[in-house]
């Protein structure tokens, strides 16, 4: 009970160490204490004396028990540090991970700083593990302490959300300590959320362009919060009206722009007269980009 209440978050790769390297300590304690044996005590004498033979017995078991422990700490200590290396499975069955959800999702370091995702959480639409790596909590360390004063802002941002999201209940939020032996010698950050996501079987979640192509190249499926946020925004169809305030001029010539509640652009043809008004528009037509959705409409001149 006391140590079920100690360690909630038990993970299999850690228990099975455990008992692989206590029964791989004992195996070799009892080999090496048989092994020396016949060379540290003197069993002839022994059988002449018994006094002898008793004292003898008495060192021999102090003996085993010693190798038997220095072996059981080796062993178990051993396993530990490479259990992401190795896969304690028995032969040909392998136990697949428990989570909640599909896949787990793998936070970047943009997605982190963007926030959005701690709202997706607010909203119970994920029901995914969220796993932090380790190397990009630090890397949100180094953003705060950045004498850029942008970076730092950044950086502290990022954690706050991380301290939000871990006191959601609703969210199951794991720091992933381990890094596979295919991330020696890589320092891109990107890359080793790349071969993360494959190892593990997760889902990258970013809004980082680059590292979307890169993902994808790789066969590793993204989450792009850019995506998400484009999706839950209204549908405006061609032939629409509504109001907006036209708030600067076009790059073409007559055109103004403007922009709804949820920052999508609206671009007006003829509307640069109109600049820090409120007209009617009627929609003309939309254009779905993976940055955002980009609307084109007209001045309605007959309400006007």
């Amino acid at each position: 009970m006391l140590f079920d209440t100690l360690l909630k978050n038990k993970q299999i790769t850690t228990i099975s160490a455990v008992y692989f390297g206590l029964l791989m300590g004992l195996l070799l304690g009892s080999i090496f204490s048989t092994i020396m044996d016949p060379f540290l005590f003197d069993w002839e004498s022994a059988q002449k004396y018994p006094d002898f033979a008793s004292r003898i017995i008495v060192q021999r078991n102090l003996l085993r028990a010693f190798s038997t422990a220095i072996c059981i700490y080796i062993c178990i200590s051993t396993l530990l540090q490479t259990k992401d290396e190795f896969r304690f499975i028995i032969p040909y069955i392998e136990f697949s991970k428990q989570v909640k959800g599909s896949k787990p999702f793998i936070l970047d370091t943009s997605a982190i700083i963007d926030g959005r995702i701690a709202d997706l959480c607010e909203t119970k639409i994920l029901d995914n593990r969220l796993i932090v790596p380790r190397f990009v909590l630090k890397e949100l360390h180094a953003l705060s302490d950045s004498a850029d004063k942008l970076k730092r802002n950044r950086g502290r941002r990022g954690l706050d959300i991380l301290k939000s999201l871990q006191t959601n209940n609703k969210v199951e939020l794991q720091v992933h300590e381990g890094e596979p032996t295919e991330m020696k010698g890589i320092t891109q950050v990107d890359e080793k959320l790349v071969i993360l996501a494959k190892n593990i079987g997760g889902k990258v979640v970013t809004n980082d362009f680059n590292l979307n192509k890169i993902a994808q190249l790789q066969g590793v499926e993204v989450v792009n919060l850019n995506e998400v946020s484009n999706a839950l925004k209204p549908i405006v169809l061609p032939g629409e009206h509504f109001f907006i305030k036209i708030a600067k001029q076009g790059d073409q010539i007559g055109q103004g722009v403007g922009y709804l509640e949820d920052g999508t652009m609206v671009v007006v043809d003829q509307g640069r007269q109109y600049i820090g008004q409120d007209v009617n528009v009627q929609v003309t037509s939309a254009l779905q980009t993976p940055s955002g959705r980009m609307i084109f409409a007209k001045v309605d001149n007959q309400t006007t």
